[in-house]
């Protein structure tokens, strides 16, 4: 449902300067800015998604969509574009050039097939899809409309996440490593991540996501996965998302390790560590570190990104993907050997037995 402007003056402003705020803003003839909607107005659109919208040089938002029409009140009133409550209603009316998909992860395959069919570009919170077939029904409808469509994993564009393998090539044959990406949620099973029918899993698919991707990235997809879950953190309530997951990898080559991911496991932890024969590489979220195999640090390095930059930076970096001078980093059939390696995770937890994602590919 669309929310025109007269519907958004609350009981203390009056109509007209209601209509005055919510009027759009003057946009120059020679704008070449591309245009933008966000699907979703949750915690992460509006305290990280709008505010790089609004940095952005190469983008500029005209329409808000979520199911809560308050929400879309709120910030059609604050923004000044158009607002909706039903994603199909938007793409019919307002045209727009690539959308921003913040959405909970078993809706997020409708607004990419809406996009698609409207051949509009689609910047996508991880994960891609729920499920691996899922997955490969995506990649084929993308590929069909001829829209490009981008994984939202800020790190891949981290300038300290790219220097990664420059220092491992210094550290000879990697042979083992560790990584760790935990926080502390209060409750594991509130709001639609606590249940595996809305988010498609717990730890693993959602906040692990981003770990699994900078394995992939750096390590390749291993040979063979064995998994253990836990819904255990919260025995006073009832979910079946995994609040905590500890893998174990393997590798053809000799290289194996392990991952910790948990939703329960405070304080905020980001970190993955390799081993090779002549040193070792340890990455955090912001700093990444070349250290003798006895500790020592031989080289740092650090970055301080303040406010919402890094993440503007992705925005800008997606309208270059757009427009064909920059490479898609995390296009849809690179995320096959994502969901892969989750569908694996879960296939080895539930029959205690190691898996290989390579066979589900």
């Amino acid at each position: 449902m669309f929310l025109p402007p007269e519907l958004l003056a609350t009981p203390q402003a009056a109509g007209q300067a209601a209509e005055l705020l919510c009027a759009p803003k003057p946009v120059a003839q020679n704008d070449a800015r591309l245009r933008a909607a966000v699907v979703g107005l949750g915690h992460q659109a509006l305290s990280e998604q709008l505010p790089r919208l609004v940095l952005s040089n190469r983008v500029r938002l005209v329409a808000v969509c979520d199911e809560n029409p308050v929400v879309v009140r709120e910030q059609q009133l604050r923004l000044q574009v158009a607002g909706y409550t039903d994603f199909s209603e938007m793409f019919a009316s307002e045209e727009f050039d690539l959308v921003l998909v913040c959405v909970p992860h078993h809706v997020g395959a409708a607004v990419i097939e809406e996009a698609a069919e409207h051949g509009v570009h689609v910047l996508k919170e991880k994960p891609f899809a729920t499920t691996l077939a899922e997955a490969k029904r995506l990649v084929e409808r993308c590929e069909q409309s001829g829209i490009q469509l981008m994984v939202s994993l800020q790190r891949r564009l981290n300038p300290i996440h790219a220097s990664f393998q420059l220092l491992a090539d210094q550290i000879g044959t990697p042979f083992v490593f560790e990584g760790r990406y935990t926080m502390h949620i209060a409750d594991p099973s509130e709001g639609w991540r606590g249940s595996a029918a809305t988010a498609g899993g717990g730890c693993v698919i959602d906040m692990g996501y981003h770990l699994i991707d900078l394995v992939l990235w750096y390590l390749g997809l291993p040979d063979q996965i064995t998994a253990h879950l836990s819904t255990g953190a919260r025995p006073d309530q009832r979910y079946d998302a995994e609040d905590t997951a500890l893998l174990h990898l393997s590798y053809n080559s000799g290289l194996y390790g392990s991952l910790l991911l948990s939703r329960f496991l405070g304080p905020k932890t980001e970190q993955l560590r390799v081993v090779g024969t002549r040193g070792v590489v340890q990455l955090g979220r912001n700093r990444i570190q070349r250290l003798t195999n006895a500790g020592d640090v031989i080289e740092t390095v650090l970055r301080k990104p303040t406010g919402q930059a890094a993440g503007a930076s992705q925005v800008d970096y997606f309208a270059r993907v757009i427009d064909g001078s920059r490479p898609n980093p995390s296009g849809p059939r690179a995320h096959l050997r994502h969901l892969a390696f989750v569908a694996a995770c879960y296939q080895a937890a539930r029959t205690h037995a190691p898996a290989s994602p390579r066979e589900f590919l």
